[in-house]
């Protein structure tokens, strides 16, 4: 490689990183509209971050960046954004629109920062076909439904432990961008959902059309459902053949 491309690719390497660190910022920002009471523009920045996560990691891979930039190493920066904007700042949420009981908030709060730290610090996160060990943390996601989709107090209490024991456990859960088992059809509905979580988002606390806002909560409802169904057969299908 001529030295020309290779500074070239350094700097993008470099765009890279910057990129994404730059998660914490509009985490930041959200975290600030939850502070504020300004819930819609705190989803919102939420669901930016969300997509940053989603375009660095396959721009990453597509330039080398561990190649070029030798003194950053991506994937601690991945997980130290990653847990400001999947565990913190949603956690932020929780804790500040009142869906828990105020006697279990702080114990429910308290399980999901530790359970996601320890999850984040696993050394088997993610199996040699891309399938992560355990529910990723992926709070970012869990939170925001809850609220969008009105879930009562004792729902949110018995997700919420499921999902924070899960994340100890060897349950497989796809990468949504990297598992290729029924990819084509996981890959446009993981897209399909984000469009209609960025809709209710957008909407939150706007009367919309009542049949729009029917199909977009249904959306946020299947498309659990059809990981659940996936992540159930890569964990438990061998185990029975």
């Amino acid at each position: 490689m001529s030295a020309p491309a290779n500074r070239k690719l350094v700097r993008a390497g470099w765009a890279l990183h910057i990129f994404t660190a730059s998660g914490v910022i509009f985490a930041m920002l959200s975290l600030q509209a939850v502070i504020d009471g300004r819930v819609r523009d705190g989803l919102l920045w939420l669901l930016l971050c969300q997509v940053i996560d989603g375009i660095d990691g396959p721009l990453a891979r597509r330039i080398d960046v561990e190649i070029h930039v030798l003194k950053i190493d991506g994937t601690v920066l991945d997980l130290v954004v990653d847990y400001v904007t999947c565990v913190i700042v949603p956690v932020a949420f929780l804790a500040s629109v009142n869906l828990l009981p105020n006697n279990l908030e702080a114990a429910l709060i308290a399980l999901i920062l530790l359970t996601s730290a320890l999850w984040f610090a696993r050394c088997d996160q993610e199996t040699d076909d891309h399938w992560f060990n355990g529910f990723p943390g992926s709070w970012n996601i869990v939170i925001p439904s809850f609220i969008l989709l009105n879930v009562s107090s004792n729902e949110i209490i018995f997700y919420t432990l499921v999902f924070a024991l899960l994340s100890l456990s060897n349950f497989k859960v796809p990468h949504l961008t990297r598992v290729k088992f029924l990819r084509a059809i996981t890959l446009p509905f993981s897209i399909i959902y984000l469009i209609n979580l960025t809709y209710l988002s957008w909407n939150y606390g706007v009367e919309i059309n009542s049949n729009m806002k029917l199909m977009a909560q249904a959306v946020l409802l299947i498309f659990p459902l059809y990981i659940v169904f996936i992540s159930s057969y890569r964990t438990f299908a061998k185990r029975f053949n």
